[in-house]
């Protein structure tokens, strides 16, 4: 139990010191020493009175995500709100129960009131995760002409739904807008694979050149985060000789 602790304080301080940008050499102190450099990090990083409490929930939460789910079905159960329902759907999502997932969210969407483009989004992600590619294509179809739904992850699965649907002119026109330098590189993968299996080969391999060209700008933490992908392009770009 005190390893798993570690590590989830160490994940923990690693996300923290990731989205808040802070200094390099914060990851060699957390890393390499342990349960020490965390502390440090904390208090000269993030720790103040009010954060205590979120950071014990955080924690908890990372060690036991079923305890997560528990507080807030009991947060619902207590407060029947629209926000509450979401973050109880969310959490679903999050662990891959998509069924109780989609009943959450579908249940948050009768309330009109409000401005439900982010639940349909989610709502998509989760259809897609079970293969039902009708219902993806029409909570799609719902919120297609708003702003963030372009150039966005929910257009993208969009498009693969439209493909899984037999649709592959309309599939193309969605997947290709995901075609953005220095992002969506696991996307373009899938992209150019799409590509590929309509005979599409030389846009394919623009799209593959592209991404092997940005490798050799990312940062390392991005290098080892789409290893996989990068490898993957190098291999096809081979084979496509």
């Amino acid at each position: 139990m005190y390893f798993y602790l570690i590590i989830a304080l160490q994940a923990y301080c690693l996300y923290h010191l990731y989205t808040n940008r802070n200094a390099f050499y914060w990851w060699f102190i957390i890393l390499f020493l342990g349960p020490i450099g965390c502390a440090i990090y904390l208090l000269t990083q993030v720790y103040n009175k009010r954060d205590a409490e979120k950071i014990t929930e955080n924690l908890t939460h990372v060690i036991n995500p079923s305890k997560k789910i528990k507080d807030l079905e009991n947060r619902l159960e207590f407060s029947d709100s629209y926000q509450n329902r979401v973050n109880l759907a969310d959490a679903y999502l999050e662990i891959k129960d998509f069924d109780k997932a989609i009943a959450q969210y579908q249940e948050a969407l009768k309330d009109t009131s409000q401005n439900n483009s982010y639940v349909t989004k989610q709502l998509i992600e989760a259809y897609f995760n079970i293969q039902d590619f009708n219902q993806v294509v029409f909570y799609a179809e719902t919120i297609k002409n708003h702003t963030e739904f372009k150039k966005s992850r929910t257009q993208f699965l969009y498009g693969l739904a439209l493909e899984r649907l037999g649709k592959l002119d309309a599939a193309e026109a969605n997947l290709r807008t995901i075609d953005i330098r220095y992002s969506f590189y696991e996307e373009r993968l899938i992209l150019a694979k799409f590509l590929i299996s309509n005979k599409k080969t030389e846009d394919a391999k623009d799209i593959l050149n592209a991404i092997s060209t940005e490798s050799s700008h990312m940062t390392k933490q991005n290098q080892r985060l789409y290893r996989a992908t990068i490898l993957e392009v190098g291999k096809l770009l081979k084979e496509l000789q």
